[in-house]
């Protein structure tokens, strides 16, 4: 019996899903219906927190601040109605959740980026060390 409902949840679980982690900063696309139309609407900002493990009741919060208003909104992973997710950043933190970012103002929101901190050695240097 379990067998078969982890079979059933697993044909609707999303196999493109990039690794998000709180710190990076993402862009959510999602399906919005208005009557009859529908449209794709995107929310960028930081990923605050991703809770409920791998499962398809995954979901992970997503922060930005618009027009001086704090606005977190909550995606479903797997759900059909989130299009794709992009991370145009990852972040350096040392937190599971970043529920401090809400207190915070200004500069002191922006995280250290991963990209910051990658130093690259030059070819010739390499040659140099192995020559040795």
């Amino acid at each position: 019996m379990i067998m078969e409902k982890e079979s059933f949840i697993k044909q609707f679980l999303k196999k493109d899903l990039p690794n998000i982690q709180p710190g990076d900063e993402v862009r959510v696309s999602q399906k919005i219906r208005e009557g009859e139309k529908e449209r794709i609407q995107t929310f960028e900002g930081q990923v605050v927190s991703r809770k409920h493990g791998k499962g398809i009741s995954a979901t992970i919060m997503v922060r930005r601040v618009i027009s001086g208003i704090g606005v977190e909104r909550i995606f479903p992973i797997h759900s059909p109605t989130v299009e794709k997710i992009e991370i145009l950043k990852r972040g350096k933190v040392r937190r599971a959740k970043l529920y401090y970012l809400r207190k915070t103002k200004g500069k002191k929101v922006k995280l250290e980026t991963l990209a910051d901190k990658i130093v690259i050695e030059k070819p010739e240097e390499k040659i140099e060390k192995v020559k040795k």
